[in-house]
């Protein structure tokens, strides 16, 4: 049985968190920067984040509602990881800041991959729905550093 209520409460996180993309969005700067040939269409990354939202607010009530003696601890390392996916759009697309984005996204990464580890502990079914996360996480890392060394002592192009 799943918490319906529940799951509201741990989707409207996730969305309240990922509202900071629609405020600090792509904009010319990020237009003008230099990104490998890797860099996804712009409409892809809206997509993602709804499912992975979805699938981190699924996950985090299986977890909630487990009753394991674990649920503290991956309940707080998932709050953790959303603070970091709260500060990463600003960071990155409002200061303009790769490099800095980029000491974001390493927390991002680490505290993603502890809260994979620690649902996939309390309830297997939990953790396999973080792990899309952990990838598009890992890619997101490479695809932010290589934007930084990039740009990184560059003139910004016109």
């Amino acid at each position: 049985m799943i918490d319906w209520p529940l799951f509201g409460i741990f989707l409207a996180t996730t969305y309240a968190a990922g509202a900071t993309g629609a405020f600090f969005s792509p904009d010319g700067w990020y237009d003008r920067i230099y990104k490998p040939k890797w860099t996804p269409p712009n409409w892809l990354f809206p997509v993602a984040w709804f499912v992975l939202y979805i699938c981190m607010a699924y996950a985090a009530t299986r977890v909630a509602i487990s009753g394991s003696p674990l649920l503290a601890y991956a309940l707080a390392i998932w709050g953790l990881q959303v603070a970091f996916n709260t500060l990463w759009s600003p960071v990155f697309f409002g200061l303009h800041r790769p490099g800095a984005a980029l000491v974001v996204l390493c927390g991002m990464w680490i505290s993603v991959l502890a809260m994979a580890v620690s649902f996939y502990q309390t309830d297997m079914f939990a953790g396999l729905l973080i792990a899309p996360y952990v990838v598009w996480t890992s890619y997101a890392w490479a695809l932010n550093f290589s934007i930084w060394r990039r740009n990184r002592g560059a003139a910004q192009p016109a």
